[in-house]
C-alpha cells in the first residue's frame, strides 16, 4: 500500500491545491517511516516569495515538526524535478531520499548542472507517476497563454 505511487499521488493532491489557487502545480510531502510528516505546495504569489517553493515549505515543515535540521531518515515526495535552490535546501538538510514525478527542462536542476547536486547518500528516484505530473504542469501554463 505505502509505494513510491501512493505518496506522490499525495504530492499531486498538494500541486492540484497550488494549480486551484493559481500558483504554479508544484506538490511536495515529506515521509518518515511510511508517515506523512509534511507536505505543501507552490505559494510563490500567495507570499510575494521566490523562494516559497514546495519543497522549501515541506522541508521547513519536516524540520519544525520533527526540531531537527536533518532529515536523513526522510524522503522527500515532490511532482516536479527540484531547482537548483531545493536541490541546495535539500542538500544542506540531508535528505535522505528524493523522489521526484516530472522533468522540468526549463528549470530543473539538470539543466544547470551535470553534477549531483544532492548529498553524497542521498538515493534520487526520478520518474515516478511523470506523465500524471507532467500533464498538471502542462494544463497550468496553456491556460495561461
Amino acid at each position: 500500500m505505502f509505494t513510491d505511487e501512493y505518496f506522490m499521488r499525495q504530492a499531486l493532491r498538494e500541486a492540484e491545491s497550488a494549480y486551484d489557487k493559481d500558483e504554479v502545480p508544484v506538490g511536495a510531502v515529506v515521509v518518515i517511516e511510511n508517515k506523512i510528516i509534511a507536505k505543501a505546495y507552490n505559494q510563490v504569489e500567495l507570499l510575494n516569495d521566490a523562494t516559497a517553493h514546495a519543497e522549501m515549505l515541506a522541508l521547513t515543515a519536516a524540520f519544525n515538526f520533527l526540531g531537527t535540521k536533518y532529515l536523513p531518515d526522510a524522503i522527500l515526495y515532490v511532482t516536479d524535478e527540484p531547482c537548483l535552490m531545493c536541490c541546495g535546501a535539500l542538500y544542506w538538510g540531508k535528505v535522505g531520499r528524493i523522489v521526484y514525478g516530472a522533468s522540468d527542462e526549463k528549470n530543473g536542476f539538470q539543466k544547470f548542472t551535470s553534477i549531483n547536486p544532492f548529498h553524497q547518500k542521498a538515493i534520487i528516484t526520478k520518474g515516478v507517476l511523470q506523465e500524471e505530473c507532467a500533464f498538471l504542469m502542462k494544463s497550468f501554463f496553456k491556460n495561461k497563454r
